[in-house]
């Protein structure tokens, strides 16, 4: 189905594809719907996926007031009130697992299970650090050099390939494409530093996956087990090897899909 757009006190663009068991994806900070990319249609292959784009990104409106993990639950979940979906899976990635997090906590009714990939619940020194330097090109409105720091979400296998610029290009409309959609991703980079929620995880009763790369600098694998250790029964699962970064779903997909698909088979939306 073709990007649409839906109204849930803020216009929000959205997509849904595929058949089965209603799987919301929310994307992490600075992206749109098209920075999944091969993950979703192969998702869709299985479930009723639905994406979006987080308010002030992609084709989502801005709207007013603070941009939090907890705001962009009441997002989600009114996308899934609007779509009358009343209960689904929900994945998220980075930023996007916090939102899950809140959704998960706030909402636990509609969330049948949760997968949280690339995950946190309170910074730590070294995080705050990385997390900092990234926000830094996108406060000062320095595309290019936002464009360079992203490398650190990638692998050093990848980093170092000959045609790493094609292999990128396709995904630079996922990135922020105004002055407006870069101030909302200060926004984003400031609530992943505000995140706070290791001591309410304990309240999540649906059944929890944490997905997170060995090599992933930006939410380390030991700040991931944290969170699977804080939720009560929660599945860890950590890929290693060359390929396992922040963009896990971008460079080891097939990995991804494989540990996703095994978990929500499992799983029931009732």
């Amino acid at each position: 189905m073709p990007v649409q757009t839906v109204r849930t006190g803020v216009a929000l663009n959205y997509e849904v594809s595929g058949d089965g068991d209603p799987l919301l994806l929310v994307m992490g900070t600075s992206g749109s719907i098209l920075l999944w990319g091969e993950l979703l249609p192969r998702l869709a292959e299985r479930y009723r996926v639905i994406a979006f784009d987080n308010r002030g990104l992609g084709g989502s409106e801005r709207g007013e007031g603070p941009i939090t993990a907890a705001s962009m639950a009441e997002d989600a979940s009114a996308l899934l009130e609007a779509l009358d979906v009343p209960r689904a899976h929900a994945m998220g990635w980075s930023l996007g697992s916090a939102v899950v997090q809140e959704l998960a906590m706030a909402h636990p009714r509609q969330v049948a299970s949760a997968v949280l990939y690339a995950t946190w619940g309170r910074c730590d020194g070294f995080q705050r650090s990385m997390l900092s330097a990234l926000r830094l090109p996108y406060a000062v409105r320095d595309m290019e050099a936002a464009l360079a720091v992203a490398g650190l979400a990638f692998s050093p296998e990848l980093l170092d390939r000959p045609d790493l610029p094609q292999l990128l290009e396709p995904m630079l409309p996922a990135f922020p494409q105004t002055e407006a959609q870069m101030a909302v991703t200060v926004e984003q980079w400031d609530a992943d530093l505000a995140l706070d929620t290791l001591d309410r995880l304990g309240g999540i009763e649906a059944p929890t996956l944490v997905v997170v790369g060995e090599q992933d600098l930006l939410t380390p694998p030991r700040q991931a087990k944290a969170v699977a250790d804080a939720i009560p029964k929660a599945t860890y699962e950590l890929v290693t090897g060359p390929g396992s970064s922040h963009c896990l779903h971008i460079e080891r997909p097939d990995d991804v899909v494989r540990i996703v698909t095994g978990f929500l088979d499992e799983q029931v939306v009732t």
